[in-house]
């Protein structure tokens, strides 16, 4: 009887034993956080090259041609800043140079930017600037004042498209607010 009722408590202690290693199987487990891309970060330093052209109309424009279409290539050097999401401001300073028909010239101009960050990849911006045309050894002051769209296609490298309006500061008779058009579109990297 001893040994039956050691037997049956050998046996009970085992199933126990066994009962308490099958809890420590279940292992139990947090599920792992989704982490999504933040997105574009439109901050901080920029660099870029562009193309485009320009447009003359009937006004003197800096002493341009009139009436005449001028190629453009072009840099820009900037920084952006978003004070408060999804807002966007800038600095950014700009060279061109153009030419057509046998002439060129240089372009320089200071800018101010301003804009809104509508998905995490495209940015809307409007600008303004101020800045220097020299063209046949005679440098004027001139500005401009437009806007564009810049689109991110990986989370460095822009692409951007910009449109603005230029004139300059000479006070003669009939002189245009706008004198003529510059459009171009150029590739950036957002260090």
């Amino acid at each position: 009887m001893f040994v039956r009722s050691l037997s049956l408590g050998v046996a009970a202690a085992a199933l126990m034993v066994g009962g308490a290693q099958a809890a420590d199987l279940i292992i139990p487990t947090t599920p792992q956080p989704i982490y999504e891309a933040a997105g574009f970060d439109w901050s901080g330093l920029y660099a870029g090259v562009r193309a485009g052209g320009q447009w003359t109309g009937s006004n003197a424009y800096a002493n341009s041609t009139l009436n005449t279409t001028y190629g453009v290539v072009g840099a820009a050097v900037g920084v952006n800043f978003i004070p408060v999401d999804p807002f966007l401001i800038g600095a950014e300073v700009t060279g061109d140079w153009l030419w057509a028909n046998n002439t060129s010239s240089g372009e320089f101009f200071a800018n101010l930017r301003a804009g809104a960050v509508v998905t995490d990849s495209v940015l809307v911006y409007a600008l303004g600037g101020v800045g220097v045309n020299t063209n046949n050894n005679t440098t004027e002051s001139v500005y401009q004042l437009g806007g564009g769209v810049e689109v991110a296609v990986t989370d460095a490298i822009t692409v951007r498209g910009e449109l603005v309006g230029q004139g300059d500061f000479s006070n003669a008779a009939g002189d245009q607010f706008f004198e003529l058009a510059k459009a171009t579109v150029g590739v950036f990297y957002h260090f």
